[in-house]
């Protein structure tokens, strides 16, 4: 038998192909036909992946995920005409699900959540169109497209204090003194701190994606893939940790001449690349693509009866109605006639705490463009509190209460940062409150900062749970309202003065803010 390498790990060697019968390039056309009719179903959804990977190096590989898919899908166009074609209705209520998801995503402006749905329903046209055959051959070509989704922003912070956590373990293992402050440190030589660029999720996600691709491409068995996947998680993130501590050797023994400005970004994805070139060179060794799969495997198809062509086209019309409901849906429950301007007056006077002229600190948290706001600072007696409000109402895009745009400082700010943050419950006259408690560090001050969301005239600090609130509020007729509240005040060394602080102006505010909220609303 002559040896040849194999183009997929999956491919077998069997008969030359006959070809479809005449229904086969009709329901290839129709299903094409079908996921354009998707993609202009659902434009923005679209549109929304292509401006992410427009504007985040992050995601930027999201363009390389769809020409990828495609290559494979036509690398096996030779054994798919040996399938049988047979629509599968049983997709559809799955089709139905995936969109009602979408649906709850639009409604809870939760973009993550619309982008996946409206991808997955790409294998779900295939699999109702095509039949089950077809979509278990083309299982991971099709699946790989949700690696187009931009997802994993969520990671940055603990893997930004993971990646602190080993830096400062590490330093200190090598004899230098280091002082901490949440993700800020200082060694003799000079001031570092732990960003977004440097939490490593730009090498995790583009080591998973590759690392998909190359053991799918590379190994026939699931526990090889699987082990290989696995090491393309761990290895980016201990690589991102070493690289962190070299930069900041290479910056202290170069006197901070180098890995301090430009560099330090080349030097990390330098190393980044050496490092996955060395684990793609160890997977080789186990590697399956280069020999064909064993003859027992290699049986020749039997074409069955094909489908009617009108089995096909019922099929296609079913799944594009199906596709195209949802968007409907969302047009009419917020297209409605809008709602006025909310007015969100400041809280009054209560409890011995009233409003000043005078500004707290120049620290404004980064919410973008709300309805309304209120940034008041309270006083009684000798102690100061600020309270700012972000009012929300018919979000889009760019004006949305929960999104990793919102925060209270944002990373290209020099003047403050954030030290670290903690979720609490407190327990105040109206009853307990989940809140985000947070560190802020200014260049000659500190503010304690405790922040929650009141959406459908509840209060929670988790933001899954506000979005679930917000489309459960839509669903029901009373709009997608929502804010932001939070309090903040200075403090020195110790924490529990300014925490007591904080308390006693929420006990008295309190009733005050959830009526001003009820008022805008």
């Amino acid at each position: 038998m002559k040896m040849e390498p194999v183009l997929g790990p999956e491919i077998a060697l069997r008969r030359p192909s006959q070809g479809w019968s005449k229904p086969g390039p009709y329901a290839v056309a129709l299903t094409i036909g079908a996921i354009f009719w998707l993609l202009a179903c659902y434009g923005d959804t679209a549109q929304s992946i292509v401006a992410i990977w427009e504007h985040s190096e992050t995601f930027a590989h999201g363009y390389l995920i769809v020409p990828i898919s495609v290559w494979m899908i036509w690398s096996r166009r030779h054994e798919l005409v040996d399938l049988e074609l047979r629509p599968n209705f049983l997709a559809l209520p799955v089709l139905a699900v995936v969109g009602f998801g979408w649906l709850l995503g639009y409604l809870a402006g939760a973009g993550v959540v619309q982008q996946y749905a409206m991808v997955l329903m790409i294998p779900l046209l295939v699999w109702t169109i095509l039949g089950t055959k077809v979509v278990q051959m083309l299982a991971f070509p099709l699946f790989f497209l949700l690696f187009a989704v931009p997802f994993g922003e969520f990671l940055i912070p603990p893997m930004m204090d993971y990646t602190a956590d080993f830096t400062i373990f590490a330093l200190r293992l090598t004899g230098l003194p280091v002082y901490r402050e949440g993700n800020f440190f200082m060694v003799p030589s000079g001031t570092w701190s732990v960003v977004e660029a440097c939490s490593g999720v730009r090498y995790l996600i583009a080591s998973l994606t590759l690392g998909c691709l190359y053991a799918y491409l590379t190994y026939r068995s699931l526990a090889r893939r699987a082990v290989f996947i696995a090491f393309s998680v761990i290895v980016p993130i201990v690589a991102n940790w070493l690289r962190a501590y070299m930069i900041v050797m290479i910056g202290h023994l170069s006197g901070m001449k180098y890995a301090v400005g430009v560099d330090h970004l080349i030097y990390g994805w330098i190393f980044f690349g050496v490092v996955m070139l060395i684990l793609f060179w160890v997977g080789s060794f186990w590697r399956e693509d280069i020999y064909p799969v064993a003859a027992a495997n290699a049986k020749a198809i039997t074409r069955r009866a094909e489908p009617s062509l009108g089995a096909i086209a019922a099929a296609t019309i079913a799944a594009a109605m199906i596709v195209a409901v949802w968007p409907v849906a969302a047009s009419r429950m917020t297209g409605a006639d809008s709602k006025p301007q909310p007015v969100l007056r400041p809280p009054m006077q209560t409890g011995g705490w009233r409003p000043v002229a005078e500004r707290l600190t120049d620290w404004t948290p980064h919410f973008l463009n709300p309805l309304s706001r209120v940034n008041q600072t309270y006083a009684t007696d000798l102690t100061r509190v600020g309270l700012y409000i972000a009012y929300y109402r018919d979000q889009w895009q760019g004006a949305k209460l929960i999104t990793s745009i919102n925060t209270l400082v944002p990373s290209t700010d020099h003047r403050w940062g954030n030290i670290g943050e903690i979720g609490r419950n407190e327990t105040f006259n109206d009853g307990k409150v989940s809140l985000i408690e947070a560190q802020l560090r200014g260049a000659s001050k500190k503010l304690l900062v405790w922040r929650w969301y009141w959406v459908d005239g509840q209060y929670t600090a988790n933001p899954y749970w506000a979005k679930l609130l917000q489309a459960k509020s839509q669903l029901s007729g009373h709009g997608d309202d929502g804010a932001v509240v939070i309090v903040y005040t200075e403090f020195e060394a110790e924490r529990e003065p300014a925490a007591s602080r904080l308390h006693d102006f929420v006990n008295a505010m309190l009733p005050a803010i959830t009526t001003s909220l009820n008022n805008a609303r």
